[in-house]
């Protein structure tokens, strides 16, 4: 084989063999357990664009698709993928990998007269990390039950494994608590540019969670402390301090015409910084103990993620005692605690995962903050912003996104970093995974979502599957624009609105 075929994330070994091409038919027979035959059927089918039977109940001697798990692959999450004209078999560490190995056959397969043809091939395939997610901020514009899901399955596709939700913000509250239903009742009817805002109620967010945990996603929800929090102001005045506006926040402001950020006021605007909760009061203690052992009690995951950035309006001492009495809380609870790498200057629970937000050439105070976690031994997932904040312009014409992490974010700047060579001081063995994200400041409804995510969120993904960048020559920025522009057609089928980057070979049907 001259070159991988459009396989993304990058396989750790692909390796043509002898014989034809097997040819998948709605009439293939499938061999697996009930979930495995399940989830064979969904993932081909969304991918031929077609109803796929794969029938179980047909003559043994036919060529099948046959899944198995076997104790010989290693790690979770690794799988083997053999395929020829007698057959493809599928064979995996668990579940998940069976998943990631039906994905990879998805990208394999082409259209042909008599059904879809997958080249004789062998892949044996293993992750570079074990976390591997996608941010998606439902605060800023409220996204309904079926665009979150969508987007799960989009991630999914990607070998991806958690969809980190970021929950609350300034301009809503977007998940309903029995303790306080008040958060939903006064604070989730806005977003930013005036829209209706929304809410999920605990039975969507369970669905959500059950729909993620299906695709062998995990649910991290993000309620953001004690910043970011003008919204609980509305349902709780007592709980939020009054905004602190900044010269340069007012500029800001009044260059995008926007309104001030006002008390008791729903906030409509992009503006960072201003809100916190009143932390010289035992109340919010109170109220921040509720939120979180409700969530805890709806989140089978292992991590609640705490927020901690951009808390301009904190008087640094209460910042510091809230995450150190806040993170402890989330780790009573069972929970791991996350947090954006900010915290990382406060004496956080020791169980604490920071989340680096910072660029790909970082600042000395953002370094030390991520360089905290690793001397805790919790670790550190890297979300480099001007790499995987996939609401970047493209671009100066993009018409949506932003542009203040450096600039513009093309997909090669996206493709070409590699986690371990962030931070001086941090290797693979203290990072805990890469997580790309996506905020919704610019972004309203699914199709923003896909333009801006793809082909971007297939580079994120690459860096947190696959060996190192440069490690081999197919894990290069050439490899990957001829493999992601073979994943056009696929893409076009699973109705993805991609950004048709010209710097990309886009192959056609």
């Amino acid at each position: 084989m001259t070159a991988i075929p459009a396989l993304v994330p990058l396989p750790r070994s692909v390796i043509a063999i002898e014989g034809a091409p097997f040819v998948l038919t709605a009439q293939t027979p499938l061999i697996a357990d009930p979930d495995a035959a399940a989830a064979a059927r969904r993932i081909l089918s969304a991918a031929t664009a077609q109803t796929l039977a794969l029938p179980s109940d047909v003559s043994a001697s036919a060529p099948a698709l046959t899944l198995s798990l076997g104790s010989d692959i290693a790690p979770l999450g690794a799988y083997r993928l053999v395929a020829g004209d007698t057959g493809i078999e599928i064979s995996a560490a668990d579940a998940a990998g069976l998943a990631a190995g039906l994905h990879t056959l998805a990208q394999l397969l082409s259209p042909a007269s008599e059904g879809w043809l997958v080249p004789a091939i062998r892949v044996d395939d293993a992750p570079r990390f074990a976390y591997r997610g996608l941010m998606l901020d439902v605060a800023r514009h409220f996204f309904p039950v079926a665009d979150v899901c969508a987007v799960i399955d989009r991630a999914a596709s990607l070998k991806l494994t958690h969809l980190h939700l970021h929950l609350t913000d300034d301009q809503g509250w977007r998940l309903q608590l029995h303790a306080h239903p008040a958060l939903t009742a006064a604070a989730s009817n806005s977003e930013i540019g005036g829209g209706p805002g929304g809410f999920y109620t605990r039975e969507d967010y369970q669905e959500i969670v059950a729909y993620a945990a299906a695709r062998h996603l995990t649910v991290v929800p993000e309620i953001d402390l004690p910043g970011h929090t003008h919204a609980v102001g509305l349902a709780y005045p007592h709980l939020a301090a009054d905004p602190v506006v900044t010269p340069e926040l007012a500029a800001e402001a009044g260059t995008r015409g926007e309104a001030l950020p006002t008390a008791g006021m729903p906030y409509t605007g992009l503006g960072v910084g201003f809100s916190s909760l009143r932390l010289d009061d035992e109340a919010t203690f109170d109220f921040v103990a509720d939120v979180l052992g409700e969530l805890a009690h709806l989140t089978p995951g292992p991590y609640l993620h705490l927020g901690g950035d951009e808390a301009f309006g904190t008087a640094p001492d209460q910042y510091d005692a809230f995450l150190s009495r806040v993170t402890q809380l989330v780790a009573d609870l069972g929970k791991v605690p996350l947090t954006w790498h900010d915290a990382g200057r406060a004496d956080v629970a020791p169980e604490t995962v920071g989340q680096y937000w910072g660029l790909t050439t970082p600042d000395a105070e953002s370094t030390d903050a991520a360089l905290a976690f690793v001397r805790r031994a919790s670790g550190i997932i890297l979300s480099p912003a001007d790499a995987v904040y996939l609401d970047m312009k493209y671009d100066d014409d993009t018409p949506r996104g932003l542009t203040w992490a450096n600039g513009p974010t093309s997909v090669r700047r996206a493709y070409e970093w590699d986690p371990a060579s962030i931070i001086d001081g941090i290797d693979d063995d203290d990072i805990v995974g890469v997580e790309a994200a996506v905020w919704t400041e610019t972004i309203d409804d699914l199709a923003g979502l896909d333009t801006m995510m793809f082909p971007r969120l297939a580079a994120a993904a690459e860096a947190a599957w696959s060996a190192p960048l440069g490690s081999t020559p197919e894990r290069s920025w050439e490899s990957f624009r001829r493999r992601v522009g073979g994943l056009g057609p696929l893409w076009r089928r699973q109705g993805i609105a991609f950004h048709p980057d010209g710097r990309i070979p886009w192959a056609q049907e």
